[in-house]
Formats: structure tokens, C-alpha cells, sequence
């Protein structure tokens, strides 16, 4: 190798070098984008069960009436009991509907929760529209404590005119609550931390 040569190959491992950073910069930037376009491609589209979130009741109520069940489930490590009111109801498409879930803390200690959700059949997420609901929303239970917790929802009646929504005559929603690490509220919140969690 020549004195010439040197000049040449430190310039190719510097461009090699900052394509690689270019590269690993840019597939940590996608890993970062991929979470929320996941989380709207699925609000979207309904895929894997993920329900819609509306802000009002629809503009019909049809007859044709859909079977809800409702599912419960505690993950590991979360020291809580937690079912709903009522294991199944009736609901015509378009019809508002209120239910509640109860979770109690079982410990003699101030536990944390969050709720996760979907809907099967995965396919009819797109047509399961919740008002109002629990999911997401940490919840702080104090010993002993117990609460209600209510979902507001409806059926799109758009199902009735889905090729798949035709063929379903019963949809499940079922939450699954997973601990949470103590939660860091701040000062001000001491006064009213006897007060039930937002729901």
C-alpha cells in the first residue's frame, strides 16, 4: 500500500462509518414511529380487536340484536379481584349500553392497576364503539378498597351491512388489568388521595 492509497481508504471506512450511524439513526427513529402508527392503524382499522372511541350516541337503533359478553382477567403479580356486573347482555345495533366491572384489592396495601382491552371477533372491533371506559387509566386501589368502574359503548349499526358483521350474533369485550409500579403523584394530590380514581 502506498502512501497515496491511505488518503483513499480512510475517506471509504469514514463513508462506511457514517452510513452505518445514518442507517442504525434512522431504524431507531422507525422503532420510535412504529408504536403510534401501529396504535392508529389499529384504532383505525379495528384490527386485533381494538375498539373505536366515540363521543356520541349514533343517529339510528336497528332490531337486530348481538349477544355482548363480557370477560375479566388479572394478570400476574396484581393481587386483585376482577369481574363484571354481568357476564352477558343483549344490545341492539346503535343502542347505548352501560356496564361495570368491579375490582377490589385483595392486599392490606395500597395497590396500581391498568386495564388493556380487545374484542373478539377480532374483526368486529371496528364496529364496537366505547364512549367511555376505564382502559389505559391507572387505577389506585387503597387496602381493601373496592370499585365499580363503568364502559359506555355501542354497536355501529354499519355492521349490517358488513359482509362478516352479518354472519355474528355474539361479540366479547374482555380487559385484562396488569400491575403497575407505585405511582409518583405529586404533593398537592395528598388531600384527596382518599377520593376514588378517575375512571
Amino acid at each position: 500500500m502506498t502512501d497515496r492509497d491511505e488518503p483513499t481508504i480512510r475517506r471509504r471506512d469514514l463513508m462506511v462509518a457514517g452510513s452505518a450511524a445514518a442507517f442504525a439513526a434512522c431504524m431507531v427513529g422507525m422503532a420510535y414511529a412504529a408504536v403510534p402508527f401501529y396504535d392508529w392503524f389499529c384504532r383505525t382499522t379495528g384490527f386485533g380487536g381494538t375498539t373505536q372511541v366515540a363521543v356520541a350516541a349514533p343517529g339510528q337503533v336497528l332490531d337486530r340484536k348481538i349477544t355482548v359478553r363480557f370477560d375479566a382477567n388479572i394478570g400476574a403479580g396484581l393481587p386483585w379481584r376482577f369481574e363484571p356486573e354481568r357476564t352477558s347482555i343483549e344490545a341492539r345495533l346503535g343502542e347505548v349500553v352501560t356496564v361495570h366491572y368491579r375490582a377490589v384489592n385483595l392486599t392490606a396495601r395500597e395497590t396500581h392497576g391498568i386495564a388493556g382491552y380487545n374484542v373478539t371477533p377480532l374483526s368486529m372491533g371496528i364496529f364496537f364503539q366505547k364512549i367511555n371506559c376505564f382502559c389505559f387509566t391507572d387505577q389506585t386501589l387503597k387496602a381493601g378498597e373496592k370499585r365499580d368502574m363503568a364502559v359506555v359503548f355501542y354497536i355501529d349499526p354499519k355492521m349490517a351491512q358488513d359482509a362478516d358483521g352479518k354472519e355474528v350474533d355474539t361479540i366479547t369485550l374482555s380487559y385484562t388489568f396488569h400491575p403497575q409500579r407505585d405511582v409518583q403523584r405529586p404533593v398537592a394530590d395528598s388531600a384527596s388521595a382518599g377520593r376514588p380514581g378517575r375512571i
